[in-house]
């Protein structure tokens, strides 16, 4: 385990930059969750990378027993416009989302819709992201056979309206209405896109 997670921080690292801070939370019952922070001076974003959540596989819940090797592997990654709000905040709310795995048995993957029940930061009108497809910011970590690599979700902010928009009409149609309004999906304060 401890093996997985040093791989996985230096696979962040190589992609992202040294991170300028670390918080750890662990939860009654579960592993230690750590969220990672990286400035992007350049670009003008902030990333938070959760490292804990991929020590353990996912296991489906409906399995008699979960499979202690085998089964697919995550980390998450959030990234906004850096100075805009008080995002640092989102510290807690990405451990709980990271925990979900050990505490509720959910196996999370792109497309499914992830709900901390409270705004992720100070004044948010999120409380909820999507989880989207890996690949692009933080390339797949492979693992010796037979486990499964480790994948690097992007996570997208979601107001409540969003979210129950997606319930009905799925993830890519929820992308799709932000792509086709210009949606600017890392601005910690935008609202809501047309839904009409």
């Amino acid at each position: 385990m401890a093996e997985i997670l040093a791989l996985v921080d230096a696979r962040l690292r190589t992609a992202l930059g040294e991170p300028d801070a670390r918080a750890a939370i662990t939860f009654l019952g579960t592993d230690r969750i750590e969220v990672l922070r990286f400035v992007d001076a350049e670009a003008g974003l902030v990333r938070y990378a959760t490292l804990g959540m991929s020590a353990r596989p996912m296991s489906d819940p409906t399995a008699v027993l979960a499979d202690p090797v085998k089964g697919p592997r995550a980390e998450l990654v959030l990234s906004v416009r850096a100075g805009r709000a008080d995002t640092d905040k989102v510290l807690r709310p990405l451990a709980v989302l990271a925990a979900t795995p050990q505490v509720e048995g959910v196996v999370v993957a792109p497309g499914a819709s992830l709900d901390v029940g409270e705004p992720l930061w100070p004044d948010a009108a999120f409380s909820s992201v999507l989880v989207a497809e890996p690949g692009g910011l933080v390339e797949d970590l492979e693992l010796d056979e037979p486990m499964d690599p480790v994948r690097f979700l992007p996570l997208l902010p979601m107001t409540s309206n969003e979210a129950a928009w997606k319930r009905v009409h799925g993830a890519k149609a929820l992308e799709e209405r932000w792509l086709a309004n210009g949606t600017d999906l890392r601005d910690p304060l935008r609202r809501s896109v047309s839904l009409d």
